[in-house]
């Protein structure tokens, strides 16, 4: 491939649906792929439409790659470590290789706040530990839940499980004044417990949270409502504009703030669903084609 054309920094579902449109606009397309996108995670996911018996995370993400590669994208393992202006262009530093191109697409995504707990990785693989209740809270109907949080983002959250669930807990494991919402849960019927937990145990299909006064419970899954860090910090370096949660504020076609820089994915919004990432990503990448067209002359003059 020759120089790119479009530099898309990310491998997840926003990342990989980008290069796909791009490919098929033609344009010379490079994604950079740190390694391990959220996605990669999911056990089997069954909300994501068209699968209806559901499907893993690296199964979409390898079905994914296989689209964009179809169409000429080139997918190379590496980091961006910098990005800058370059007049009308960006120069990406990847791996110490400085790169130019015409613009850039940044799906970066986000970064989950674990529990630090052994055992806790595993319990996310096997999802007896889950991070996204709108992904698959239905899955817990019925079932004894645990919401683990140090904010109202458990509260509200618990709140949410008790849609699907009358034996929802929250366990709030940050200072007590974090917790505002405490009397909300107990109108919800959500019992709270308010301790620090030392580990997350496994045993068969059902999850034992240990470290409140030597009492232990058994759960059938456990959520965790810590939050995520938005990876935003090569667009925060060139100044683009971001929102209070630290995320990356676009407009309706998912351009940032710096003429010729899109986000698409969680860097950008919260609901945090493959679904939606995808949709912005076909969004970003038909307004960089054809904004790059309209800089070449190739649209019909107003």
């Amino acid at each position: 491939m020759n120089a790119p054309e479009i530099l898309i920094v990310g491998a997840g579902p926003a990342g990989l649906t980008a290069a796909t449109y791009l490919g098929r606009f033609r344009r010379r397309v490079l994604v950079v792929d740190a390694g391990e996108p959220r996605a990669c995670w999911i056990p089997v996911s069954h909300n994501m439409p068209g699968f209806p018996a559901g499907v893993s995370g690296p199964d979409i993400l390898q079905r994914m790659r296989e689209q964009a590669l179809e169409y000429g994208a080139e997918i190379r393992p590496g980091r961006v470590e910098r990005l800058m202006r370059d007049e009308d262009a960006f120069v990406a530093v990847i791996d110490g290789e400085r790169i130019r191109t015409r613009a850039v697409l940044l799906a970066t995504g986000v970064v989950d706040h674990h529990p630090d707990l052994p055992g806790v990785e595993r319990a996310v693989q096997r999802a007896l530990v889950r991070i996204c209740p709108i992904c698959d809270g239905y899955e817990a109907t019925g079932k004894a839940v645990a919401v683990l949080g140090d904010s109202d983002k458990g509260a509200r959250e618990a709140a949410f499980m008790r849609t699907y669930s009358d034996r929802v807990t929250l366990i709030h494991i940050g200072p007590a004044d974090k917790l505002t919402q405490a009397g909300e849960m107990a109108r919800l019927g959500v019992e709270v417990i308010a301790a620090p937990l030392e580990a997350v145990h496994l045993e068969q299909d059902r999850v034992t949270a240990l470290g409140w006064g030597g009492q232990s419970r058994a759960f059938d899954l456990i959520y965790s409502a810590l939050g995520t860090s938005p990876n935003a910090e090569l667009a925060r370096d060139l100044g683009a504009r971001l929102a209070a949660d630290g995320r990356l504020v676009v407009d309706l076609h998912q351009a940032t703030s710096l003429p010729g820089l899109w986000a698409a994915g969680d860097v950008v919004r919260g609901l945090n669903q493959i679904a939606v990432a995808t949709a912005e990503a076909a969004v970003a990448a038909t307004d960089i084609h054809n904004t790059l067209r309209e800089a070449d002359g190739w649209t019909v003059a107003d």
